[in-house]
């Protein structure tokens, strides 16, 4: 399992609507095959900071989740949002405390 780290930046004038984009379609995103978690947060310094935090068992997962349909879709209603470029990171979790 590795985890896939996004941090988005929003015009502020369009925070309200990123925010119902994800809520109308994380059950979809959480229902692909091999995402085992997704969670969404803000910067506590800057509000038009977000990161996306997903869990995948297999990068293959992943791909096949972003070369779909949905996907290409849903980030075409997302990047036209943004006031600079994503940036991303995959990860492997190296230690974990309870």
């Amino acid at each position: 399992m590795f985890i896939r780290i996004v941090k988005m930046k929003f015009r502020s004038k369009n925070i309200a609507l990123f925010q119902s984009v994800f809520e109308e379609n994380k059950q979809t995103i959480s229902a692909f095959k091999g995402c085992n978690f997704l969670e969404l947060y803000q910067d506590k310094n800057d509000e038009t900071i977000f990161f996306t935090y997903s869990f995948w068992e297999k990068e293959e997962h992943l791909e096949a989740y972003r070369n779909s349909q949905f996907f290409k879709l849903l980030w075409a209603k997302t990047k036209i949002l943004f006031s600079d470029k994503p940036e991303a990171w995959s990860v492997d979790r190296i230690h974990s405390l309870p």
